[in-house]
């Protein structure tokens, strides 16, 4: 509920023939309500109405989700609104990027551009009209004036508002002027702007469903314009007159619109149309606790759709960013959210933007695919990169299983499959953690290694599968009397040419199954394991066994 309360309207010599009717005149009560619409009583209407000024801002799509997740908890329509009246700075690109995000996000809309609906246009730009209709009301009915002042007179105001240590409200002669001097500016063919008047005194007290009593006072505000000289209508009018004339029940928010609550109940209560229930929403903030933008790395959702995130981890994790279900549980489908969101449990305080947990539940949402999905989205993701050419299905399964485990983001799968598909076996004997393995009689585990392979024992072990090849490594091990780590360590860096990775056992009989069944792309990195072989035979283990010279002790000083 909101109500205006107190107000009492300046007194201002008044020309016979100029009429202040029925809405004006109640401004003069000395106290007065703006009814909210009662959500008992009406169905559910809520919007998102963004500016098509750029990308879509994680900001603005967390107001979308709450919005449209109270729509779909209380039965109710979720309206997609373009709010397209800057016309310098709109495109019809952006336009269609933010409804993109929407989509992908799956954010379905039930009325709006493109789906239509019985309160439509649904574009601000396509609404003029309309706007002109409700000014000319309200100018009929004296709660606006027309103000023919230049813009060199409203900054003297400004100026002396300043110097006199007071709001910058309007100061200028024409919400008094006759009817004699409006009509001489008219004829002369001087621009104007429509301007609302504002009572002098009292505030405006509004129930936020998020942040409770919120207060204003009427005297900081000052006359304000809802219609420029070039016909152009204002924000605030425009999205009173939108709310108005759509029906919407609840205006959910970003906390930056706060202010504009009070400019849009008096118009409200100018054109006689109850107020709808409000709810602001805090800001998203960076992990230094300013509003987050783009100093702070990705914002838009365009951006995180290409860095590889899903858009059901995305509405899960927006969905936390100051909304949570009471319990310790984090994951949440989107059904579940409808289930249990309510506007109750939004916290008023900012919420902090942590793109490492995004990243995390990305993981978990990736995982929780069935595994024909997460096959089929790896699979393609590896085509369309060119780590693969063909594919029978089993490769790409395999590799899924294998490797699935570390993968957070989708992006994160080609370079899972290429490590594993690679064999920098030079680069890892020669490091310094490679050393230790290097010193502990690698060259002979190499030697039975590549013997095991010539005779074709090893091989064999490959095409009997896991089992297979778990029989062989137990006898490999006997053989060269090692065991656990010392065994295993060895044969990884041979096999796989590093020190660590996925599972041994599965990441050889997939190189080895690369291979043979063609669905790799030769030309992506892939080290087939003849060529490994080809590789290690060529190894020079003496000059890798060898200690480094000891410098002179002449020189070590030198040099110290």
């Amino acid at each position: 509920m909101a109500s205006l309360v107190g107000l009492r309207i300046r007194t201002f010599p008044q020309p016979p023939s100029l009429c202040l009717r029925s809405r004006f005149v109640s401004f003069r009560r000395r106290c007065f309500a703006v009814a909210a619409a009662s959500p008992s009583s009406s169905e559910v209407r809520v919007r998102f109405a963004p500016s098509p000024t750029g990308n879509l801002h994680v900001g603005g799509a967390r107001t979308a989700l709450f919005n449209y997740l109270f729509a779909r908890s209380k039965g109710g329509k979720f309206i997609l609104r373009i709010e397209d009246t800057d016309l310098e700075r709109s495109t019809k690109k952006s336009e269609e990027a933010v409804l993109s995000d929407l989509t992908w996000l799956g954010l379905n809309w039930d009325e709006g551009p493109d789906v239509g609906g019985d309160y439509g246009p649904y574009r601000q730009s396509e609404r003029n009209s309309l706007y002109k209709q409700y000014a000319e009301k309200l100018l009929e009915s004296g709660a606006v004036y027309r103000c023919f002042c230049s813009n060199e007179e409203l900054e003297e105001m400004k100026e002396r508002a300043k110097q006199m240590q007071l709001p910058p409200v309007y100061m200028g002669k024409w919400a008094t002027a006759s009817e004699a001097e409006i009509e001489a500016e008219l004829a002369k063919g001087t621009p104007f702007t429509y301007r609302f008047r504002v009572p002098t005194d009292g505030f405006l007290k509004i129930n936020d469903l998020i942040r409770g009593e919120v207060n204003w006072n009427l005297n900081t505000l000052g006359d304000f314009v809802i219609m420029r000289s070039n016909g152009q209508p204002v924000y605030n009018f425009c999205v009173t007159v939108d709310d108005a004339t759509m029906h919407i029940s609840h205006v959910i928010r970003a906390e930056e619109h706060l202010p504009n609550t009070l400019r849009q109940a008096l118009i409200y209560k100018a054109l006689g149309f109850p107020m709808p229930t409000f709810a602001h929403v805090s800001l998203i903030l960076a992990p230094d606790k300013s509003k987050l933008s783009k100093r702070h790395g990705a914002t838009s959702v365009g951006q995180f759709k290409e860095m590889g995130y899903l858009p059901q981890a995305m509405i899960n994790y927006l969905a936390l960013l100051g909304w949570g279900d009471g319990t310790e549980n984090e994951f949440f489908t989107v059904d579940q959210l409808v289930e249990k969101f309510t506007l109750e449990r939004v916290n008023k305080s900012g919420a902090v933007f942590d793109i490492v947990k995004l990243k995390w539940m990305n993981g978990l949402h990736l995982r929780s695919l069935s595994q024909d999905e997460l096959v089929q989205v790896f699979e393609d993701r590896w085509k369309s990169v060119g780590i693969l050419v063909d594919s029978d299905g089993t490769f790409a399964k395999e590799a899924t299983e294998l490797l699935m485990d570390g993968i957070d983001l989708i992006p994160e799968a080609d370079m899972a499959l290429s490590n594993m598909l690679s064999y920098p076996l030079h680069s890892t004997l020669n490091s310094a953690e490679g050393k230790s393995i290097v010193q502990d009689k690698l060259s002979e585990v190499a030697a039975s290694l590549i013997a095991a392979y010539d005779s074709g024992e090893l091989l064999e072990a490959l095409n009997e599968g896991h089992s297979g090849w778990q029989k062989w490594v137990k006898s490999f091990g006997k053989s060269l009397k090692r065991k656990g780590k010392g065994l295993f360590m060895p044969l990884r860096v041979l096999l796989t040419g590093k020190l660590h990775g996925p599972d041994m056992g599965g990441s050889i009989s997939l190189i080895y199954k690369a291979g043979q069944c063609g669905a790799v792309n030769l030309q992506s990195g892939f080290v087939s394991l003849d060529e490994r072989f080809k590789i290690l035979k060529e190894v020079d283990w003496d000059s890798l066994n060898k200690e480094p010279e000891a410098q002179p002790e002449s020189v070590a000083s030198a040099v110290h």
